[in-house]
């Protein structure tokens, strides 16, 4: 799932491949942005805030996209077959021309940065990033990251649900349905108990164990939070199999207003706090959204 270190990740993979690059082709198959064309402009820099990325490029223009549930950013070499879903799925299609010395050794080829998926794809000025990204909290792998401002923000609605709570991107940036979960098992406490509930020690730990855990996973191409060999979650995904810690079946129920599927797991031995009565068992194959 598209989470914080996943979109960091992508934002890696294009920069690497397009920044510093001059644009042969610029293909937005949305019909707002279908006609802008930013050929011949020079990509500065790509840049990862919370779950949205930022395409940076010569005159003032960025790219604005979103990876939503399944949205991706795939980069192909010049004349390789693209592989990430059929053509309708395609969003945008940048490519950069070749290095002038393409016959150098350490001449880098043309890149074409394929997006399939894209819930938000959008060009803007970049004056006007903060139209699209202003209201994000701190981000936990960005410069901007601050933990007492992050835990003012989870703590200033005390009645909300702690896992409601993480994924409001306005608290802080970067949390999704599989940190959630994960973040309350190793806090020992359901995703259910109101924010104002939870013990001090553990507020206190709250955003430092966060950062932690998606720092550590922003260069891992398989995301793990438990350490354990052939396990890489505690609870996400794990509905019906027993608790790592207790042996108790692992639990699963939607959380939210039920707008958007928000499957969450938790060990219902482990974790103390509320949780939905009566709890449907999902399945480990309920797919989350991001």
């Amino acid at each position: 799932m598209p989470e914080g270190d996943t979109v960091w990740q992508s934002a890696k993979r294009l920069h690497t491949a397009l920044a510093g690059r001059v644009l042969a082709l610029s293909d937005f198959r949305v019909p707002k942005f279908a006609l802008v064309d930013l050929a011949g402009r020079t990509v500065l820099d790509v840049t990862a805030r919370g779950k949205h990325l930022l395409t940076r490029v010569e005159g003032g223009i960025t790219i604005h996209s979103h990876l939503g549930m399944e949205g991706s950013w795939r980069i192909f070499a010049d004349e390789q077959r693209w592989t990430g879903g059929p053509v309708h799925q395609i969003r945008a299609v940048l490519t950069t021309t070749p290095d002038p010395a393409a016959s150098a050794p350490e001449a880098r080829p043309a890149r074409t940065a394929v997006g399939y998926r894209l819930p938000v794809l959008e060009v803007l000025r970049t004056t006007e990033e903060d139209t699209v990204v202003g209201h994000l909290g701190p981000d936990l792998l960005g410069p901007d990251w601050d933990p007492d401002r992050a835990l003012a923000n989870l703590l200033a609605d005390p009645d909300r649900a702690l896992g409601e709570a993480l994924l409001d991107q306005r608290n802080l940036a970067g949390v999704g349905n599989v940190y959630k979960s994960e973040i309350c098992f190793l806090l020992r406490v359901t995703p259910w108990l109101p924010v104002g509930a939870l013990p001090a020690e553990h507020a206190a730990q709250l955003p430092l164990l966060t950062k932690k855990l998606l720092e550590a996973n922003r260069d891992r191409p398989v995301r793990k939070t438990t350490g354990l060999r052939g396990q890489d979650l505690f609870v996400y995904g794990r509905a019906r199999r027993p608790c790592t810690r207790c042996g108790t079946r692992i639990r699963v129920a939607q959380q939210g207003d039920g707008s958007r599927e928000r499957p969450t797991y938790w060990c219902p031995n482990c974790q103390a706090g509320p949780a939905p009565a009566g709890t449907t068992r999902l399945g480990d194959q309920a797919r989350p959204s991001s």
